[in-house]
């Protein structure tokens, strides 16, 4: 359009798919019009930048690890590897690099070529000379005429100027998700852990890589240059000149930029324009690993249906999020967790129960030491632990396990109640004890057999599957969820109740009967002490206990009453147990004492007697033949009606009436009849009381359901049985050798042999006899190991008269009778003796 300059730019940008800038290339040209003829404008061509060096980084592989232990972190209770109880919790924690991260740098390069014009203005002298005056000779001469001008020069030449940057490839960071865990023993079989307190590294990514030419001047000027002198005659040209160098420095260098990664706060690539060549960017650092509480979640519980397992297999896995500004690729990453600790489930119990050992009620002759006593119609307690030794693991050892335990059991093989009589459980009977209850109370029915019984105790861990099974003391081995004990015992009945009822010495009626020649009884009686079979009040009173000796008598003017020989005394006592069978009895010893009437000299004797034409018989000898008779329903003996119907009723239902009878029939037969027939009972030195001379008395009303009515009758007996000595008694002293005596000295009823001034004192060792056995005793009422059941209902050790006298006594001291007064000497001839 006119003369003028213009200066033409083009640019190119290259994008890359995802929308983002790639690089850009640029080149100008100044243009100018002239109406001359310009040399050609300078011209810039830039080659495309092209991939070169790269800088890889990878941190890909999070290098990850866990662990499921047992809380507290760091204070561990239990050892998992050996076990952990249901009801405790785990902690789960994992550890792995805070982030992930994969990095491609590539390094664009390329020549920028410009085609430029140097220009360089030169002075041109010359000198062609001009004529002057001729000199001396005439000739011409010369004279100088000095000549000056300018030239430009425009010169093309080719500059390379070349380039390079960094670019970012490709980008990936990974930022922790959440982690996972596996083991059985895990809420659900498995926990997801979500990072606490963590925070990914900040980083920004920008697309700035790119490469600008420069724009050289046009022309480029050189130096100003001055060519020729006085020695040219004529204009020179400008002389030929490489000026190459001038064009290098009249060409800047591309400028270039990097693209800009600032990764947690450190510029790894800087995005600062700078000329020709981009800095080299530094790598993503290596990944640190996350802090201890970062993955941690304490606090998992085995939950109670965890039935115990041992060595159970854990696996995990770890999740990175890619986070936004991630470069050509990447998706969200899973890794697997391997080497995690196993879990073993063992929820431990123990069960070292015992019973209590009712030694101070054991009546046996003799007593297992293996066995605890229980004593019929008696309390007894079992103990069932919670704490006692277990394995020795971290956590275990000897402790109290009852968090662990469902239930704990007793197991008793017969009928029992409550310590408080309001429940009753019957045999064969799995019993529920509260677990924090250590101790508990039963009581013993009357009617339960007498033997060796094991009593089971279970204690059931709260994780026991249905099929559960046992190991004795603890669960040691895990594959058993039940801890067992079994505590032998030995079901031991009583005898008991021993008491004077009545004494066929005239002077003593009234004390039994309401009066002289009644058969009404007053009620008294003389019983073995003050205290009832267990050591508590019985509710008689002073005088009434044994022996019966001078002072017992309750009316005044009788305190020197002792009984006379020949009359004999009632009584009667009784058993708990199994004691109702055809060959079982109560046998009773009798021994004979002498003791001054002022209480001085007891000691052993022996009695003798006559009998029709033989003379001085030693009781206990071969000779001593005389039998003894009890009639049960006896006038005197005032056995209750109530008593007898029941034993008929038992003896009837049990088989032992005559078939074709009819109950009543039998029980008519039985009071009218049976029962008022004479039974032997032994002889002055021993007495062995059959089943005909005892009654039945167990309880018959308010029984369970499942209880035998007939074995509950049956499982107290009433033994009614008299004694007495002989009339005409010769006592001496024991051993004495009266047949020897007689040989030398006149034997006869005054012999001075004879003990006549004191009291004959008459003593009992009661024992019970099962199935016949008289060899064996099974029961005392004296004499047993562990107890003294005589004592035990009040008997004293020492006896003191109205006059002052202290008698000591022997247990089993039962009667005093007069050693110089028989009832011989009394007017009526129809006393019995």
């Amino acid at each position: 359009m006119s003369p003028g300059e213009a200066r033409i730019t083009a640019v190119w940008k290259k994008q890359d798919n995802s929308g983002d800038e790639g690089y850009i290339l640029t080149a100008s040209i100044l243009i100018t019009v002239d109406d001359t003829s310009p040399p050609p404008p300078p011209t810039a061509s830039c080659t495309p930048p092209s991939p070169g060096a790269t800088i890889n980084g990878r941190y890909m592989d999070p290098v990850v690890t866990a662990r499921i232990l047992a809380d507290q972190r760091g204070s561990e209770r239990f050892d998992v590897l050996q076990g952990i109880p249901t009801s405790e919790t785990l902690y789960g924690n994992i550890f792995a690099r805070s982030y992930l991260a994969q990095h491609t740098f590539v390094q664009m390069s390329g020549v920028c070529t410009f085609e430029v014009n140097v220009e360089k203005n030169w002075t041109l002298h010359w000198d062609p000379g001009q004529p002057g005056p001729e000199d001396a000779d005439g000739n011409p001469t010369t004279v100088p005429d000095p000549q000056t001008d300018t030239e430009t020069v425009v010169e093309r030449y080719t500059v390379e100027r070349p380039y390079a940057y960094w670019v970012i490839d490709n980008l990936e960071v990974y930022r922790i998700d959440r982690g996972l865990l596996r083991n059985y023993a895990l809420p659900g079989g498995e926990i997801t852990i979500s990072p606490q307190g963590y925070q990914p590294p900040p980083f920004t990514a920008s697309p700035t890589g790119s490469f600008e030419p420069p724009s050289p001047a046009d022309p480029i000027t050189a130096p100003p240059g001055t060519y020729g002198g006085s020695s040219f005659t004529s204009r020179p040209s400008p002389p030929s000149e490489n000026l190459q160098s001038v064009a290098e420095q009249g060409v800047e260098k591309v400028q270039v930029t990097n693209d800009t990664l600032v990764f947690n706060g450190q510029t790894l690539m800087s995005g600062s324009q700078v000329p020709e060549t981009g800095p080299r960017p530094s790598s993503i650092p290596e990944p640190p690993q996350i802090d201890q509480n970062v993955l941690y979640k304490p606090g998992n519980l085995i939950t109670p249906d965890k039935v115990n397992r041992a060595n159970t297999t854990s696996g995990g896995t770890i999740f990175y999020t890619l986070l936004p500004g991630n470069i050509n690729g990447g998706d969200n990453k899973e890794f697997p967790i391997h080497g995690i600790n196993t879990v073993t489930v063992h929820t431990p119990v123990v069960n070292y129960s015992s019973v209590t050992d009712d030694q101070p009620h054991n009546q046996k002759t003799n007593p297992n030491p293996n066995r605890a006593a229980f004593i019929l119609d008696r309390p007894f307690t079992v103990r069932i632990p919670t704490a006692g030794q277990h394995v020795n693991y971290p956590g275990y050892g000897n402790r109290d396990y009852a968090k662990y335990v469902r239930v704990k059991q007793v197991y008793f093989p017969f009928d029992v109640y409550s310590g408080d009589r309001r429940t009753f459980y019957p045999k064969q009977t799995w019993i529920t004890i509260p677990t924090a209850q250590l101790d508990t109370e039963f009581f013993l029915p009357v009617w339960v057999d007498e033997g060796n019984y094991d009593v089971y105790f279970r204690t059931i861990a709260e994780n026991a599957p249905p099929d559960f099974t046992p190991e004795a003391g603890a669960n040691r081995d895990w594959r058993h969820h039940v801890a067992t004990d079994i505590e032998p015992v030995d079901v031991i009945g009583r005898v008991y109740d021993f008491h004077i009822t009545d004494i066929a010495d005239y002077n003593w009626e009234t004390v039994f009967r309401t009066a002289k020649g009644s058969a009404n009884p007053t009620g008294a009686s003389y019983w073995t002490g003050l205290r009832d079979i267990d050591g508590r009040t019985r509710g008689n009173a002073l005088p009434y206990t044994l022996p019966v000796a001078p002072g017992k008598h309750p009316v005044q003017g009788y305190k020197n009453a002792a009984v006379k020989t020949g009359y004999h005394f009632k009584f009667d006592l009784k058993t708990k147990g199994n004691m109702f069978g055809p060959r079982d009895a109560i046998s009773i010893t009798p021994s004979s004492y002498f003791v001054n009437k002022d209480g001085t000299g007891r000691q052993s004797v022996d009695l003798y007697y006559h009998s029709g034409k033989q003379y001085f018989i030693r009781v206990g000898s071969p000779q001593d033949t005389e039998k003894r008779y009890v009639i049960l329903n006896e006038r005197l003996r005032n056995v209750p009606q109530q008593e007898l119907q029941d034993t008929a009723a038992y003896i009837y239902q049990t088989g032992g009436a005559p078939s074709g009878m009819s109950g009543a029939a039998y029980a008519r037969q039985y009071i009218e009849k049976l029962s008022k027939s004479k039974t032997w009972v032994g002889r002055y030195d021993w007495l062995l009381l059959p089943p005909e001379v005892r009654t039945l008395l167990g309880p018959k009303t308010n029984l369970p359901a499942s209880v035998n009515p007939l074995r509950a009758n049956a499982s107290i007996q009433h033994w009614y049985g008299e004694y007495s000595i002989p009339a005409d008694v010769y006592v001496v002293p024991k051993g004495t050798n009266v047949a020897e005596y007689g040989r030398t000295n006149r034997l006869d009823e005054k012999a001075d042999i004879f003990l006549r001034n004191g009291y004959i004192i008459v003593n009992f060792n009661i024992e019970t006899i099962r199935e016949g056995n008289t060899s064996q005793p099974h029961l005392q009422y004296i004499h047993a190991p562990l107890m003294n059941q005589w004592r035990l209902e009040g008997y004293g050790s020492t006896y003191t008269d109205p006059y002052g006298n202290t008698f000591p006594l022997r247990d089993g001291d039962v009667v005093f009778y007069h050693g110089d007064q028989s009832s011989r000497g009394d007017f009526r001839s129809q006393v019995p003796h």
